[in-house]
C-alpha cells in the first residue's frame, strides 16, 4: 500500500479503535474539514469534533474500505453505525471521504453523505418529512456547532 493510502487507513483504524489522538496525528496543522453538518473546520475544531463524536458515540462502530489513490486526492468509503444521542435513533450512515495530503498528512478532508437519508434516520419523522429543507439543515448545523463549542470550552486543549 502506498504512503498516502497507508495514512488514510491509519486514520480509519484509529477511528475504529476510538483513538482520537491517533486520528489527530494523521492531520496537517493547516487542515480544513467539511461535511454536510460541520463546515469549514480548522485543525483544532476538527480534532475536537472527532474527540466529541467518539466520546459521545458509546455504541459507535465503523467500517471502511475502497481506499483509492487518484493522484492528487485519495478517496475512501466508510460506514458509521451509532445511536444519535439527541433522539436515541439508530443511524447507519454511508460516507465517502475525499482527502488531499501534504507533507504526508491530511490537509483537506471532505466527507460526503446524503443529508436527507441521514436526517431521516437520526431525526425520525421530522428528518423524513423535512430533512431535505434548508431550514432543517441549518438547524442541525447550528445545533452541532453549539455542541462543538461547548465541548471545546470543556476541553481547553482545543482552544
Amino acid at each position: 500500500m502506498e504512503s498516502a493510502e497507508r495514512i488514510i487507513s491509519q486514520f480509519y483504524h484509529s477511528f475504529q479503535n476510538k483513538d482520537h489522538q491517533g486520528m489527530h496525528a494523521c492531520y496537517h496543522p493547516d487542515l480544513s474539514f467539511s461535511d454536510p453538518v460541520f463546515q469549514n473546520l480548522d485543525y483544532k475544531k476538527t480534532c475536537a469534533m472527532w474527540h466529541m463524536l467518539i466520546e459521545r458515540g458509546k455504541d459507535l462502530k465503523l467500517q471502511y474500505d475502497n481506499v483509492q489513490n487518484h493522484g492528487d486526492k485519495i478517496t475512501c468509503n466508510w460506514e458509521a453505525f451509532y445511536t444519535f444521542s439527541s433522539t436515541g435513533n439508530k443511524v447507519h450512515n454511508l460516507i465517502t471521504g475525499t482527502f488531499i495530503l501534504e507533507e504526508n498528512k491530511i490537509i483537506r478532508h471532505i466527507d460526503h453523505f446524503n443529508f436527507w437519508k441521514w436526517s431521516s434516520m437520526a431525526l425520525g419523522t421530522t428528518g423524513t418529512l423535512l430533512g431535505w429543507t434548508s431550514f432543517v439543515r441549518s438547524k442541525v448545523r447550528k445545533t452541532a456547532l453549539n455542541s462543538l463549542e461547548k465541548f471545546i470550552k470543556n476541553h481547553p486543549v482545543y482552544q
